[in-house]
């Protein structure tokens, strides 16, 4: 099921929430609020908001309980806030199904740029649903929305062209190949060298960094490119 196309944001300080609400309005957000916890809950499964600003401290429920109600019907991003700084309350949140964590007094700006990343996320991982799982040929590959075609040296993720170096295009179509196996670097450095290349961990490294900025893969919670640690990289396959 579609969400709406606004954000609701839960906190019973008004000064706060109306700071907020102007804030990401001039950023070009819909928002929409409630103060009461048990309100809340009941407008998150009902409404389907496209992101939901849930504060801990709530009269009547608390935004870790509300969390936990709506989690199982709710699909949508929800970035949790609080007063308190326990780092508990943050495991807590993360546990209960919050996608996000930040400490109150809130910086308008960070709460954007989270608000933000959180959504990339979520319409990645829609579309990643959506698209055809893998085609494999000598010439083209598709995964997950991902298409390469090495005779035209092109790429796309999604229909949007991926403007790749030479480089960057033999290393996505390396992964691409052998798709949800991890690719250890040592690996990927002896294809580069065969292929010409002055290859090191550092350059695979750099190059995989440059294909998850064109890809729109978050360096920190990546979906696309996954880092195995202490072994090499994996392009994933639902």
């Amino acid at each position: 099921m579609d969400l709406n196309e606004f954000i609701l944001l839960v906190d019973d300080d008004q000064e706060l929430t109306e700071l907020l609400s102007d804030f990401l309005g001039k950023n070009g957000f819909e928002v929409r609020t409630e103060a009461n916890g048990a309100a809340a809950a009941r407008r998150i499964i009902e409404e389907r908001p496209r992101l939901v600003v849930l504060d801990v401290m709530l009269p009547e429920l608390d935004g870790l309980s509300i969390c936990r109600k709506v989690r199982a019907s709710y699909p949508g991003p929800i970035l949790m806030l609080t007063g308190l700084g326990d780092d508990i309350d943050e495991v807590a949140g993360l546990e209960t199904g919050a996608d996000d964590y930040i400490a109150k007094p809130v910086r308008s700006r960070v709460l954007l740029a989270r608000i933000r990343s959180l959504l990339r996320r979520y319409e990645l991982l829609e579309n990643l649903k959506q698209e055809p799982a893998v085609v494999n040929t000598e010439v083209q590959l598709v995964v997950n929305g991902l298409r390469l075609d090495k005779l035209a040296r092109s790429a796309s993720l999604h229909g949007t062209a991926l403007e790749l170096t030479i480089a960057e295009f033999e290393l996505l179509w390396l992964l691409a190949k052998h798709a949800g196996r991890t690719l250890d670097r040592d690996a990927i450095c002896d294809h580069f060298r065969e292929l010409g290349y002055d290859s090191t961990h550092r350059t695979i490294d750099l190059r995989v960094s440059h294909l998850r900025r064109k890809m729109g893969d978050d360096p920190r919670e990546p979906v696309l490119i996954k880092t195995m640690r202490g072994q090499g990289y994996v392009l994933t396959v639902k």
